[in-house]
């Protein structure tokens, strides 16, 4: 009987009337719980016009939002035609947004961090041969930063595909490198107590260390657990529809699965639709059948995925007023 049971299918398995879902971000705004969205994926695609669009629509709903940028093209200065620097800057004309723009390199002085022992060379080398520990460090200060910051919700616009998936991935990572410097200092202990009259002249302990370590390590645990968080943190993934760029897309579904970040919304940008002008362009018509062929395939690909497909617009989207046009394209769904 059991056999039998378990071969039985599902009773709505092969339903073809399942609702599609309605291709548009808007449930990026009704989802009130999300804390983080991340919105990424290959260069060149509107990434930085998808997040700042949607960045302008959250802020009609929600208290207050910020717009992070880890690409190092500085793209939101750009689109929102004023100076943005790597302090939280309010942008002009709205009340509740707010910028900034940080290098992916995570280069916050490490230094500063009292990372550094005065003169002695010996334990700073030992701690700095740790692969990524800098960028370890400067990834827990920003991430403790951002978290002092009290926004409601918080948009990241990323680097291109790889930083991204670096970044995103970069908790797992430091945990396993956490644990490394934990075992390193039980090996070490009495060589460190040795170290320590060195360490006296530079006013730092091997304690000391290790507690900057480990309050780093806290940091990150707590970012790693919302950003495994489906409520509160979501990714975004951008692409037009061309080959490279759906190949790119399915790159980055697969790895957000398997390091459990939740994703369920795709964008897909500069798509040539047919309009009356188009009836005697064959350039028009050619463009247009090969990206319905794309289309189809990322239709097909992503079905419990909301689909957002905008146009290939007749100019470039900036300032607010763009941007304010562009997230309503964002936000909603296209009539069939």
């Amino acid at each position: 009987a059991m056999a039998a049971k378990a071969t039985e299918p599902e009773p709505f398995d092969d339903d073809e009337d399942l609702e599609p879902l309605e291709g548009s971000l808007k449930n990026l705004l009704e989802q009130k719980s999300l804390k983080w969205i991340f919105v990424g994926g290959k260069g060149g695609v509107g990434k930085t016009t998808t997040s700042c669009s949607l960045a302008v629509a959250l802020a009609k709903v929600r208290k207050s939002v910020l717009i992070i940028s880890t690409d190092p093209a500085h793209n939101l200065s750009d689109a929102f035609k004023q100076k943005i620097g790597k302090t939280s800057t309010k942008l002009n004309g709205f009340d509740n947004l707010y910028a900034m723009e940080i290098d992916p390199k995570l280069d916050i002085d490490v230094s500063g961090m009292d990372l550094s022992l005065g003169e002695n060379k010996v334990s700073t080398d030992m701690l700095s041969s740790i692969p990524g520990i800098d960028e370890a460090m400067s990834f827990a200060e920003l991430m403790k930063q951002v978290q002092q910051m009290d926004y409601e919700v918080i948009v990241f616009d990323t680097a291109p595909t790889g930083h991204t998936l670096r970044l995103l991935t970069f908790p797992k990572v430091l945990q396993q490198t956490f644990g490394k410097i934990n075992d390193l200092k039980q090996k070490l202990g009495g060589l460190l107590t040795q170290f320590a009259g060195l360490l006296q002249q530079s006013g730092t302990t091997p304690d000391q260390l290790f507690d900057k370590i480990e309050s780093a390590k806290k940091t990150i645990d707590v970012v790693n657990r919302q950003f495994q968080d489906p409520d509160a943190t979501t990714f975004v993934c951008v692409a037009i529809p061309e080959f490279l760029s759906l190949f790119e897309t399915e790159r980055l579904v697969q790895a957000l699965a398997k390091h459990e970040i939740d994703t369920h919304n795709i964008v897909v940008n500069q798509i040539h639709f047919l309009d009356k002008d188009c009836a005697d362009c064959k350039k028009c018509q050619a463009r247009w059948k090969m990206q319905k062929k794309y289309l189809d395939q990322i239709d097909e690909l992503y079905e419990d995925f909301h689909v957002a497909k905008c146009p290939l617009l007749e100019n470039e989207v900036r300032g607010k007023t763009g941007l304010e046009q562009f997230g309503k394209l964002l936000t909603t769904p296209r009539p069939e």
